[in-house]
């Protein structure tokens, strides 16, 4: 059986995978505006819609579309928001040199 998880009185639903490297999750986030915070290192692809980040240490809003992918360090936060229902890719651990 596959797991899910729920965020956000269930606006952000993943379920849990292993690829053949890295524990992940694929999910949707619908509109809206959220904060999340990691203790492993992610790497999030957009996989269709867009999501607008602003990153650790950063001040800036960053959009990311379909396709696109950025990382955050273990043990951070970071906010997004959501105009569209958004799909995502999510890996965790660092990836192998």
């Amino acid at each position: 059986m596959l797991q899910t998880n729920q965020y956000f009185d269930g606006a952000v639903v993943s379920i849990v995978l292993q690829t053949e490297n890295l524990p992940a999750t694929v999910g949707v986030m619908q509109p809206g505006s959220y904060e999340f915070g990691t203790s492993e290192f992610e790497t999030m692809k957009v996989i269709s819609g867009e999501l607008t980040v602003k990153l650790p240490g950063s001040e800036e809003w960053q959009t990311f579309a379909e396709g696109e992918t950025f990382t955050v360090a273990a043990n951070q936060k970071f906010q997004a928001k959501v105009g569209v229902d958004t799909a995502y890719f999510c890996t965790y651990g660092e990836p192998e040199a």
